[in-house]
C-alpha cells in the first residue's frame, strides 16, 4: 500500500518523487520505489533524517519495533503518519516518545486506483494543520474523512473491510447475469460498471441512496420484485452485520 500512496502522491502533484524516501528489508519491494523515482534504502534512519513526514506501513506487530529504531532521529519537525491496521494512537505515542506528532490513518485497498476511502485520528501533540496536510494528501488520492480515534473501529467495519464486501456483491451479480445466460466477461463488466455508476450517483448527487432505489423501482415492475427477493433473503441485514463484525473484530485486534 505504501507504493500505491506514493505513485497516487506523485501523479496528483502533492510530492515529487526524489523528495520521497523509503526503506525496506526486501530489494525487490526497494526496487519498486526506486523504479519511479524515490530514495530507496534499507536503512530506517536515513528515511527519517531526509523527510518530515514519516509513514509507517508495517505490519501491526512491528510497529513499536520500527519506530524505535528511529526515534534517536525524530525532531521538531516530524510528523508520523501510521497506516498500520490495529494499533492505537497511544501505542504510537508511546514508541515515538510523548512530544512525537502522531497522526493514525485507516485506508482501504482502493488505494491502488486512486479512490481510496480513508479516516484520520489526530494523536495528543497532532495540531490542527498536521490534520489538514495528511487530509490533503488523502483526499487528493480518494476521501479521507477526520473522526475522533474511537470511531476507527467503525471505519474499518465500513471502509477498511468494505471493499471486500463489495467485491463479493460484484461477483454475485456476475454470477445471476451468467445463470441467465450472459457470458461470463461481459455479466463481470456489467456488474462492476453498474456498482461504479451507483457509487458516482451518491456521490455525485447527494441524495439518498433509498431515494435513487425509489427511482429505478417502478410500480410492479421487474427492480422492485428484485429488490423484495433481496429484503427476503435479508440482504440489508447481512451487510449491517458484517460492519459490525468487522468493527468488533477491529476492536479486539487493538487489544491484543
Amino acid at each position: 500500500m505504501a507504493e500505491a500512496l506514493a505513485q497516487g502522491f506523485i501523479s496528483k502533484q502533492k510530492v515529487e518523487a526524489k523528495d520521497i524516501w523509503a526503506t525496506d528489508i526486501s530489494e525487490q519491494r526497494r526496487k519498486l520505489f526506486a523504479d519511479f523515482g524515490a530514495n530507496a534504502t534499507d536503512s530506517n534512519g536515513e528515511v527519517v533524517k531526509n523527510t518530515d513526514i514519516v509513514f509507517i506501513s508495517v505490519k501491526p506487530q512491528y510497529v513499536s519495533l520500527v519506530i524505535k529504531q528511529f526515534k534517536q532521529h525524530l525532531k521538531d519537525r516530524h510528523l508520523i503518519v501510521s497506516i498500520a491496521a490495529g494499533i492505537p494512537l497511544n501505542v504510537l505515542q508511546e514508541a515515538a516518545g510523548k512530544e512525537a506528532r502522531v497522526v493514525r490513518v485507516m485506508p482501504n485497498t482502493p488505494v491502488f486506483v486512486g479512490e481510496v476511502a480513508s479516516a484520520i485520528a489526530l494523536g495528543e501533540k497532532a495540531t490542527k494543520e498536521d490534520s489538514e496536510l495528511v487530509s490533503a494528501l488523502f483526499n487528493a488520492v480518494g476521501y479521507c474523512a477526520p473522526v475522533p480515534e474511537n470511531l476507527i473501529n467503525a471505519v474499518t467495519g465500513v471502509s477498511g473491510s468494505g471493499p471486500a464486501y463489495v467485491f463479493i456483491m460484484i461477483e454475485a451479480l456476475a454470477d445471476g447475469g451468467v445463470k441467465a445466460g450472459l457470458p461470463r466477461d461481459v455479466s463481470q463488466k456489467l456488474a462492476a460498471q453498474t456498482v461504479l455508476g451507483a457509487a458516482k450517483m451518491v456521490l455525485e448527487t447527494g441524495k439518498h441512496p433509498g431515494q435513487l432505489k425509489d427511482m429505478v423501482t417502478s410500480p410492479a415492475g421487474t427492480t422492485i420484485h428484485a429488490v423484495h427477493a433481496l429484503e427476503k433473503a435479508g440482504v440489508r441485514a447481512a451487510f449491517i452485520n458484517a460492519v459490525l463484525t468487522a468493527a468488533d473484530r477491529s476492536e479486539q485486534l487493538a487489544r491484543l
